[in-house]
């Protein structure tokens, strides 16, 4: 059995009129097994089924392959987030 893919998540963009509440901002990364209790646990809970997803094979339809973007659900903030399944050796 083969070991599971890393996976990365890094804070794309902001739409909304107000700063995250949890302090992140554009560009911040985190690794999703080793720090994903440092992401806020709005977006955490939102990108655990698109991290599900490809992390075990599977694609989000309209996204690049690996690949997935969602937003948190906090309409004041909007923040963008971008998953991706990190290549091996990387």
């Amino acid at each position: 059995m083969s070991a599971r893919p890393k996976v990365r998540i890094t804070l794309d963009r902001r739409l909304g009129p107000k700063p995250c509440h949890h302090g992140h901002k554009p560009g911040d990364t985190w690794d999703f097994d080793t720090q994903r209790g440092d992401l806020c646990p709005m977006a955490a809970h939102v990108a655990f089924p698109y991290i599900d997803i490809l992390r075990y094979g599977g694609a989000i339809p309209g996204q690049q392959p690996g690949c997935a973007e969602f937003c948190c659900p906090d309409v004041d903030v909007i923040n963008v987030f971008k998953v991706q399944i990190v290549p091996k050796g990387e």
